[in-house]
């Protein structure tokens, strides 16, 4: 419902952009013969009158047809007509003769089966609030219009009003699709006016856009257009135009030259005595209108005054009945109003909070690509500390030395602990991870976390035990490499605050279906124990409970965010249950998969003692000088002889020329990487073991380097008996397997 207080806040110039046409198909089923004809020829007259600016020719026209509807008791053809004066009266300013047409042809509409003239009245409900300034509720009504029909000529008017309304709200790329879309249209009613009203639109958003050129092009498109058709108020607005763009461009002549064809158009006594005769025209024919309106509702009344106990009765339900839908109609505009001015300012708002979400991401992802370059930088000096640390220790130093070597080595692994955890934590917060999904030994991954820090237990007088339920299938589907860094930092974690104690690790199936298996996990100290103030905190990031704590125990407060974000990965959560003095637990279940044909099978493993390194002859590709030295004496310790090659390419060909146990293949070097090497290798040797080594970043991922064609990957600064390890695991498991 269109209040008329509405009507002083409307903008004249918005409305000139409202074109409307009549459904000359529903015209065409209304009538026949030469009823049809007369019809067809009075609003095509009205269409050309109104074009050029003819108003009270087009009123004339309108009136016609209103009789002929009338004579003829047709109610489309008069929603038809009622629609047509709305559209007029709207298109001149006047507001209130263009609801009151609106307002019958909606009286008229609720009696009536009628798709266009449904469709019709929302699109003349639709430019209605486009006056007002309501952008987006003139757009849901469009859309409705859209559905009710799909008639050309119906279709392109839409796509002109549209086209305002996204120039409005600054969504420019659509506005000028839809207006380029109205000057190639090929719609027979309106072509040349649509063109017309669209090369002026482009003109407008042109100068917008501060395009001052494109702008003069479309003002003279339109202006051709309208002196050849006669429309004379497109002719002024082209004018208006051209005269503002050229004195932009600061061509005054050419500014000059046409304000004065636009103030000869505006002076002329023609078009002075032209407004006083269509203001009278325009009086009479809405004064008649009104009268017959009024004569209707007065023999409605006497007919209704026959009988008086119903008359006063229906009066008073009446009066009761419109009161209420007034307060209704008043409460639901109100509350319109306050719903389109909050759309408005949620869409400035969203703006402004896209722009700053823009900022927010650019900031991380410059302070995430940062600390990946630092973490991986540093891990390349860190390398030739660690390395050269474990040489000196094995050279049988003096005791003082050995005191100093032993410092030096417990701080190198401590900032190699920290730098993995910063990059695990970045890898997270840039969504870098994602889980492997291959076989693995579930007891062997446990198994090598428990002997890897034993030495810690050891240290700290605490009993490290592993509890494993044999029923666990003995292959399962999933990611290893994860699985134990979560185990790494929940059991460090549990050693770091536990002396003198016991820690356990349990491992327990709960139930399987099929392939799926369902496990318990849990790591339990009998250590310090944690507060309940410091569990809601403990899973945050440099959270360790206290300052002191953080002194006297060290670390980065990192462990148990990693573990938390890891097990998101697998779509499981971390629970803790603890009590200061007595101990912690830390436990959560995972639903992980199991390969049937390969529960029975007997695992392939190899320990450290079983390898005979002597004899053995492998490429080391290393383009660091450093790195180089003290890789070739690691391996040198285990009798193991080395080439070197200094970039990827040389690998290739040294690969090709000659015979190795196995390639240890560093992947950050110039020219070709490491990965790209692998590809080259196994296009002509798919069974050397190769081995990344690699100082590894926020963008490398574990699975590029398995596809490349990598056996296994050890990320640098290594520990040397991870990466003897390493060495004999794949060399000696390929040649037994192979043998078999």
């Amino acid at each position: 419902m269109i209040l008329s207080a509405l009507h002083k806040r409307m903008g004249k110039y918005l409305l000139l952009a409202l074109h409307f046409f009549l459904c000359t198909q529903v015209i065409h089923a209304q009538f026949g013969g030469s009823s049809t004809e007369k019809v067809l020829t009075i609003f095509q007259e009205f269409n050309q009158y109104r074009h050029e600016n003819k108003f009270d020719k087009a009123l004339e026209t309108l009136n016609e047809a209103a009789n002929i509807a009338e004579n003829n008791e047709d109610e489309k053809l008069l929603v038809d007509t009622y629609h047509q004066y709305a559209r007029i009266y709207l298109e001149e300013g006047d507001y209130d003769a263009a609801i009151f047409y609106w307002d019958r042809a909606g009286k008229f509409l609720k009696y009536n089966s009628y798709s266009y003239g449904q469709a019709f009245h929302l699109y003349l409900d639709a430019a209605l609030r486009y006056t007002e300034g309501n952008n987006f509720q003139s757009l849901k009504l469009l859309e409705e219009s859209r559905k009710l029909s799909n008639n050309r000529n119906l279709t392109n008017n839409i796509l002109l009003l549209e086209a305002y309304i996204f120039t409005n709200i600054e969504k420019y790329d659509d506005a000028v699709k839809n207006l380029h879309a109205l000057i190639v249209n090929s719609d027979d009613q309106e072509r040349a006016y649509l063109a017309t009203k669209a090369n002026l639109q482009l003109s407008r958003i042109s100068v917008t856009l501060n395009d001052l050129e494109e702008g003069v092009i479309h003002s003279k498109a339109a202006l051709e257009v309208a002196q050849k058709h006669g429309y004379a108020k497109e002719i002024k607005e082209a004018y208006q135009q051209l005269s503002n763009i050229y004195e932009q461009t600061g061509d005054f002549s050419q500014a000059l030259t046409y304000r004065k064809e636009l103030e000869q158009i505006k002076d002329s006594v023609f078009n002075v005595q032209k407004a006083m005769i269509e203001s009278k025209s325009a009086d009479k024919i809405k004064f008649e209108h009104q009268t017959n309106e009024l004569n209707k509702l007065q023999i409605k009344n006497e007919e209704l005054s026959e009988s008086k106990n119903r008359s006063e009765i229906t009066a008073i339900l009446t009066s009761a009945f419109l009161t209420i839908i007034s307060l209704l109609a008043v409460s639901l505009f109100r509350n319109n109003q306050i719903k389109l001015k909050t759309n408005d300012l949620l869409y400035t708002k969203n703006k402004e909070l896209e722009l700053a979400r823009d900022a927010a991401v650019s900031a991380m992802e410059a302070k995430t690509n940062f600390l990946s370059t630092v973490t991986h930088e540093l891990r390349t000096p860190l390398y030739a500390v660690t390395g050269l640390t474990h040489l000196l220790l094995e050279e049988n130093p003096s005791e003082h030395q050995k005191e100093h070597l032993k410092s030096l080595k417990f701080s190198g692994e401590y900032l190699l602990n920290f730098i993995n955890d910063i990059l695990q934590i970045n890898k997270i917060d840039a969504d870098k991870l994602e889980p492997l999904k291959i076989e693995f030994k579930l007891h062997k991954v446990l198994t090598d976390v428990v002997e890897s820090l034993q030495q810690n237990a050891n240290e700290n007088k605490t009993k490290l035990l592993l509890d494993y339920d044999p029923n666990i299938p003995k292959t399962l589907l999933g990611d290893p490499i994860k699985l134990s860094q979560i185990f790494m930092n929940l059991v460090g974690n549990a050693l770091k605050f536990t002396k003198n104690g016991k820690v356990e690790v349990i491992a327990k199936m709960l139930n399987q279906e099929e392939d799926q298996v369902k496990l318990y996990f849990e790591v339990r100290d009998n250590g310090i124990g944690i507060s309940e103030e410091q569990q809601k905190h403990i899973f945050d990031s440099f959270e360790q409970g206290s300052i002191q704590i953080n002194r006297e125990y060290g670390g980065t407060g990192l462990g148990l965010t990693i573990v938390k974000s890891l097990l998101g990965l697998f779509g499981s959560t971390i629970h803790l249950e603890s009590e200061l003095d007595h101990g912690s637990s830390f436990y959560f279940e995972m639903d992980l998969k199991c390969d049937r044909k390969a529960v029975d099978e007997v695992a392939f493993e190899l320990n450290n003692e079983d390898f005979v390194f002597k004899g053995l002859h492998v490429l080391v590709v290393e383009d660091n000088k450093i790195n180089q030295v003290i890789t070739k004496k690691m391996l040198t310790k285990k009798e193991i002889t080395c080439d070197i090659a200094n970039n990827g390419n040389e690998a290739i060909d040294m690969a090709k020329a000659n015979t190795y146990d196995a390639i240890l293949m560093d992947i950050h070097m110039p020219g070709i990487s490491g990965e790209e090497a692998t590809r080259q290798i196994r296009k002509f040797n798919q069974d050397i073991p190769i081995i990344a080594l690699t100082a590894i970043s926020l963008d490398d991922s574990l699975d590029s380097f398995y596809a490349a064609g990598c056996n296994d990957v050890v990320t640098k600064p290594f520990k040397p008996e991870v990466f003897y390890q390493k060495i004999g695991e794949n060399i000696f498991k390929n040649r037994v397997q192979g043998s078999v």
